[in-house]
């Protein structure tokens, strides 16, 4: 078992997830040799594309879907069941040991609406109750979560509903409930850019915020900074890098310079 502070918690999306990058062989070879990983999917552009098919057209708000109840069936029926289970068969066929979850199962994502109220029925974490996920730990396996959680039981209208929840702030809250060691995103460009398109290898806590506060930072990568600012208690820094690069995670687990950098102290 390799001696870590706490859990590895990465976030992996279905654009990193191609015919040349080695996001699933580093995990597996990752959780073979003993590290505790919690991994959360993604799956963007297959939601999409059902969506489409379904002639529903796709909206973002700030890197957030728009989810109304027709595209809510089609987001949980393509997260949960076709993109978990076939992530999840990829694994079993590298050896690694791994449970395909939801937020549902085991209670782990209590929700409310979220207070951006055109994103629809899309959930902001109230609560994460990790016990699930330390237990698959504790035996062994890497659980791999889809990013849906049920409101809370308030007694209001939408009490115990499932709602879908952005994934790279899934894996902020999860990181944070955890005590991770670290917090690693995964996804389809070389990192954090500036407003020139240079990569930038590294952020103070502060600057984070000026590049969303700014709009310097746009799309999907807002939610990615905010979960690394709101996941900072028990860590040191997390990481954004290009998952499409061969042995990417494994090198940044390994202390290689990847990606950007942000620092949590």
């Amino acid at each position: 078992m390799n001696k870590v502070n706490g859990p590895i918690v990465v976030k992996i999306g279905g654009s990193t997830l191609g015919t040349h990058d080695t996001t699933l062989q580093d995990l597996a070879g990752l959780q073979k040799e003993g590290y505790p990983i919690v991994t959360v999917h993604g799956g963007g552009k297959v939601i999409s594309q059902w969506m489409e098919r379904q002639g529903v057209l796709p909206h973002f708000v700030r890197g957030n879907r728009v989810t109304d109840s027709q595209s809510l069936d089609i987001v949980i029926a393509v997260l949960t069941g076709l993109i978990n289970k076939q992530l999840v068969a990829s694994l079993l066929s590298l050896k690694a040991k791994v449970i395909g979850i939801s937020g549902v199962d085991g209670g782990i994502l209590e929700c409310k609406l979220s207070e951006t109220s055109e994103l629809g029925l899309v959930g902001e974490v109230t609560s994460v109750d990790p016990l699930a996920l330390e237990t698959l730990m504790a035996k062994g396996f890497m659980p791999l979560m889809a990013p849906i959680g049920f409101h809370a039981n308030d007694n209001s209208k939408l009490s115990g509903s499932l709602l879908n929840i952005n994934g790279d702030s899934v894996t902020g809250d999860v990181a944070r409930s955890l005590n991770a060691s670290r917090l690693i995103f995964l996804t389809d460009v070389a990192g954090v850019m500036d407003n020139s398109g240079r990569l930038i290898p590294r952020l103070s806590r502060r600057q984070a915020r000026m590049l969303i506060e700014s709009g310097v930072v746009k799309g999907g990568m807002i939610p990615k900074l905010e979960a690394c600012l709101k996941a900072s208690q028990s860590l040191s820094h997390a990481n954004i890098i290009d998952g499409r690069k061969q042995g990417a995670l494994r090198q940044c687990i390994e202390g290689a310079t990847l990606g950007t950098r942000i620092e949590l102290n």
